[in-house]
């Protein structure tokens, strides 16, 4: 390996990138999520100008009617039926648009190839912009992704983008392996990386944890290093992060374009459904 090689995979894993972890808890959407509370703290000149609220994913229950007690006892089937006769259906808050870009501009080929899943012409696009180092993109993988992708990408009503905007070395580490992973196992790459994230986003030793995770996927210390090592792969991943940013407005994690429109910070399973659905 070349003595600038070696100095490419050094920035992009050593041990002082540990610090810049944690610069994504100001550039994701709120300090809610708990997701990374082992990253240290820090600040980053991109980000600290635009922390973004998540989108809002409250619900409003209206109070469920009790009734009346009787002088006999009731089977408890007759209980639970005037229990559900009376409760009021839950509302979705649906979260407030920052704005909207030329759709067809958003969709023009970038710097990489595009990683979507989902019907090239189905109704609803979604373009989201993450982090891998983000705690807010690590929830919402983890705990919305895969339900939606379930519920709309797998039934043809949804074509789900995603889009590198790495905040901190080990981020664009990450997106390089996730790049060149084989065939089909990007997403595969991306999700076990955000399930795991904890363990090497604020690791001592960030080559040796991504090291190990990327075994898991198939990875020898040798393809790891080549990966790591193409220069050509790190500036195409950050001028995916540029275009994102000089073209689009994005500037926090996750952002999501849903056909054209600007949404940014975790959702629920119920409020990305209900954000789905009114686009349908």
């Amino acid at each position: 390996m070349s003595a600038s090689a070696m100095n490419l995979t050094k920035r992009l894993l050593s041990g002082a990138a540990v610090a810049t972890v944690a610069l994504v808890l100001v550039a994701c959407s709120d300090d809610k999520k708990e997701a990374a509370s082992s990253a240290p703290a820090a600040t980053t000149e991109t980000a600290a100008k635009a922390e973004t609220k998540p989108a809002t994913d409250a619900t409003t229950t209206a109070s469920t009617t009790a009734a009346p007690a009787a002088t006999e006892a009731k089977p408890a089937a007759a209980t639970t039926e005037v229990a559900q006769s009376t409760a009021a259906p839950v509302k979705v808050e649906l979260p407030s648009s920052e704005g909207s870009v030329d759709a067809a501009k958003l969709m023009e080929p970038g710097a990489l190839p595009e990683m979507a899943i989902g019907d090239a012409n189905a109704p609803v696009t979604i373009v989201e912009y993450m982090s891998m180092t983000c705690p807010h993109c690590a929830a919402f993988h983890n705990n919305t992704f895969e339900a939606i992708k379930t519920k709309y990408v797998d039934s043809g009503k949804v074509r789900f983008v995603l889009r590198e905007f790495p905040f901190d070395p080990r981020a664009a580490a990450a997106f390089m392996l996730a790049r060149c992973a084989p065939e089909g196992q990007y997403f595969p790459m991306i999700s076990m990386l955000f399930k795991q994230q904890q363990q090497w986003a604020a690791a001592q030793n960030g080559r040796d944890a991504l090291l190990q995770m990327s075994k898991l996927a198939g990875f020898t210390q040798e393809s790891f290093e080549a990966c790591l090592t193409n220069q050509k792969l790190l500036d195409d991943v950050n001028a995916v992060m540029q275009r994102g940013a000089k073209d689009f407005g994005v500037q926090s994690t996750p952002t999501f374009f849903v056909n054209g429109e600007h949404y940014s910070g975790d959702m629920s399973v119920d409020v990305m459904s209900a954000l789905i659905d009114s686009k349908l």
